[in-house]
């Protein structure tokens, strides 16, 4: 039996970064790019590499530009950080797994390391694929959870919900990550949302800005556990400008969601270092007259714009500098029965 998984990137309209702080955003997923798991039984348990788990390079070149594009560790790690999380969560809830073992193999196409979630993707098209495997029935909002753990517990990636919200539950989602809640019961509020509501959406990324999402995340959690005013006053206007876009796309008011979504990003610039090459990509779409915000922790970016004329303008200005705007193919939401059904 051959059993396939996808997952898809996600883009962060508004709230980001607020949802590792108690915040509240609004995430879509999107098609044009995706991580895939294939798996099926085998006498030994085998994870098959992936062009980003290669060794052997041309050049002491071409090991450099492989390294700035996929980091150190390519997915081997998510892969065998994934199967023993999930291992973990069967054994502490008393789900026997039968002992047959199985041969993996992923692909992502996901651009690598410019905040879109690829990381994530890849881990959760994996826990599909072991719940399909073992017949284990998982919950979309304990599913965002245990794939967090994976990258939070396992890996020590700084990192909040909202990515893996957003690929359990697909389509666009508002999470409120409130902290009374989030204490009480160890998830968020999650709200889907009518994509048809949002006026034009665009992404734009380059491949030249990847950090990882760990790069931001460390000074900003920092930050917060000191208890810095301006983190914590900026975490508070985020969740608002939340709240506020929310109420602007049920009454269909595009003027607010434009201004809404480039506040959220004139925040974030005020309050630490967003690279030069950041703020050019959101400066060139602004000169057009599209809104533009951060799809992430850096590197790729999303907003509005009004017409084709105006997408038009925007394609010819970053493709002057290497940069690929696409519009998203949006992913549907998942039903709570497709393959991630309510259970244990």
């Amino acid at each position: 039996m051959l059993i396939r998984t996808i997952a898809y990137p996600r883009a962060a309209l508004i709230g980001n970064p607020s949802d590792g702080y108690f915040g509240r955003t609004v995430s879509f997923t999107f098609r044009n790019f995706a991580a895939q798991i294939e798996l099926w039984e085998s006498p030994e348990l085998e994870l098959l590499p992936s062009r980003r788990d290669h060794s052997v390079f041309d050049s002491v070149a071409d090991l450099h530009r492989d390294v700035k594009q996929h980091g150190y560790y390519g997915g081997f790690r998510l892969l065998k950080a994934t199967i023993k999380a999930f291992y973990d969560y069967c054994t502490e809830r008393g789900i026997k797994l039968d002992n047959r073992n199985f041969t993996l193999r992923y692909r992502s196409n996901v651009p690598n390391r410019v905040g879109l979630a690829g990381s994530s993707a890849i881990i959760t098209a994996c826990m599909r694929a072991l719940m399909g495997f073992y017949h284990v029935t998982i919950s979309r909002h304990s599913l965002a959870n245990l794939v967090l753990s994976v990258e939070n517990r396992e890996l020590g990636i700084p990192a909040g919900l909202q990515d893996r919200v957003a690929q359990a539950y697909q389509g666009l989602v508002f999470m409120d990550f409130d902290r009374g809640v989030m204490q009480a019961r160890g998830y968020g509020t999650y709200e889907m949302l009518d994509l048809s509501l949002l006026p034009p959406v665009y992404v734009a990324y380059r491949d030249d800005l990847s950090e990882g999402t760990e790069v931001f995340h460390n000074d900003l959690r920092a930050r917060w556990n000191r208890g810095d005013q301006d983190i914590i006053d900026a975490m508070k206007f985020w969740a608002d400008l939340t709240t506020q876009f929310r109420a602007a796309l049920l009454r269909g008011d595009h003027p607010a969601m434009y201004r809404l979504v480039d506040a959220n990003f004139d925040k974030r610039a005020s309050l630490y270092n967003v690279g030069e090459g950041n703020l050019d990509m959101i400066a060139t779409a602004r000169r057009q007259g599209a809104s533009a915000n951060f799809a992430g922790s850096g590197g790729a970016i999303v907003g509005f714009y009004e017409n084709e004329a105006m997408f038009a303008k925007l394609e010819s200005a970053f493709a002057n500098k290497g940069i690929r705007v696409i519009k998203p193919d949006f992913a549907p939401m998942l039903p709570a029965e497709n393959g991630v059904a309510p259970g244990k």
